[in-house]
C-alpha cells in the first residue's frame, strides 16, 4: 500500500511539473533552448539538492532547520580556504575537500543531539542554525571574497559537452537510486513509520537517523558548492530560504512529514515544481508585490492536494 501510494503521488507531482513547462513554454517562447534550460537548471540545483538530503531526515520522521544555515557555512568555509592556500587548482580541491568535510561535521552534531540526546528535531536544527549563521559570520563578515576564475568557469562549463550542472544532476539521481536499494533505505522508512516497533525488531534507531542527518548536510553542501560556483564569490548570509523551500519540495513530492513514506525523487520533482512557479509568475508578468503572494497561495494549492490524494 506505501508503495503504491508513493507511486500516486510522484504521478502527482510529475503531472504538474509538465503542466508547468508547458505554461512556461507558452510564455517563455525560447524556453526550450539549450541555453535556457541549462540556465534553469542552475537555478534550480541547490534547491533540488537540499530537498534530497533533507527527505532522508523527513522519512526518519525528523526535520533539518539548518540546511540553510549548512550551505552558508560551506560557503564560506569553502572560498576562506581557497583564499588562504593561494587560490590554484590544488587550493580549489582543498576548499571543496573543507566544504564537504564542514557539512559531514555539521550532519554529525545534528545527529548527535537529535538522536543520542534525544532532542526535539524542530528545534534543535533551529538552534543548530542559529550557531552555524554565527559561525559563518565569524568566519567571514562581509561578502564579496572571491573564488578563482577556474571554480566558476568549470563550473559553468561541462566535461565532453555535457554542461556540469547536468552532470551533477545526474550524479545525484544515480545517488538515489543506489541509496534507494540499500537496506538502509528500507529501515529508515521503517523508523519513521513505526520507531517504537523498529526498535523493538533490532535496528539502530540512534546511527539511523545520525546517518540521515549527515547526508541531509553533505547534499546541502554540495547546494553550496554549486551557489558558490553560481555567484563565484562567498557570503556569509547565503541560503537563507532554502530550510522552509526544501521542506516544501519534499511535501510537494509526496513525503509525509511524520516519515516513513515517500522518496526523494517525488523532492526533486518537487523542488522543480517550485523553480517552475515562480518562472511562469514571473513571465506572466505580474506585479513584483503580488509574485510572492500568488507564488504562496500556489505552494499552498499543490500541498492541499497532496494531502487529499494521500487521504483518499
Amino acid at each position: 500500500m506505501a508503495t503504491l501510494l508513493d507511486g500516486r503521488l510522484w504521478l502527482i507531482t510529475l503531472t504538474a511539473l509538465l503542466v508547468l513547462v508547458g505554461v512556461n513554454a507558452a510564455l517563455q517562447p525560447n524556453f526550450l533552448e539549450p541555453s535556457v534550460l541549462q540556465s534553469n537548471l542552475t537555478t534550480f540545483l541547490p534547491l533540488v539538492l537540499v530537498a534530497i538530503g533533507q527527505t532522508y531526515v523527513v522519512l526518519a520522521g525528523d526535520i533539518d532547520l539548518s540546511v540553510g544555515a549548512v550551505v552558508a557555512l560551506v560557503n564560506v568555509t569553502t572560498v576562506s580556504v581557497i583564499a588562504a592556500l593561494g587560490g590554484d587548482s590544488q587550493s580549489v580541491l582543498a576548499g571543496l575537500a573543507a566544504g564537504i568535510g564542514v557539512g559531514i561535521a555539521c550532519g554529525l552534531v545534528n545527529g548527535f543531539f537529535v538522536a543520542v540526546l534525544r532532542f526535539q528535531p524542530i528545534v534543535t536544527t533551529f538552534a543548530t542554525s542559529i550557531v552555524f549563521a554565527g559561525l559563518a559570520l565569524r568566519i567571514l563578515p562581509d561578502a564579496g571574497l572571491p573564488v578563482p576564475e577556474a571554480y566558476w568557469r568549470g563550473y559553468a562549463g561541462g566535461l565532453f559537452g555535457v554542461p556540469t550542472v547536468v552532470l551533477v544532476l545526474a550524479a545525484a539521481l544515480v545517488t538515489i537510486a543506489v541509496v534507494g536499494r540499500r537496506p538502509f533505505f528500507t529501515r529508515l522508512r521503517a523508523v519513521g513509520g513505526q520507531r517504537t516497533a523498529a526498535f523493538q525488531t533490532g535496528l539502530s534507531v540512534g546511527r539511523l537517523r545520525i546517518a540521515a542527518y549527515v547526508l541531509s548536510a553533505v547534499f546541502a553542501a554540495l547546494a553550496s558548492l554549486c551557489l558558490t560556483g553560481e555567484t563565484a564569490s562567498g557570503d556569509p548570509l547565503m541560503g537563507q530560504t532554502l530550510a522552509l523551500s526544501s521542506i516544501s519540495a519534499v511535501v510537494l513530492g509526496g513525503t509525509a512529514l511524520a516519515g516513513g513514506v515517500g522518496g526523494p525523487f517525488g523532492s526533486l520533482l518537487g523542488a522543480l515544481v517550485l523553480g517552475m512557479i515562480g518562472n511562469v509568475i514571473f513571465f506572466a508578468g505580474l506585479p513584483f508585490e503580488y509574485q510572492t503572494l500568488v507564488q504562496g497561495l500556489i505552494v499552498l494549492a499543490a500541498l492541499a492536494g497532496g494531502v487529499l490524494v494521500a487521504r483518499r
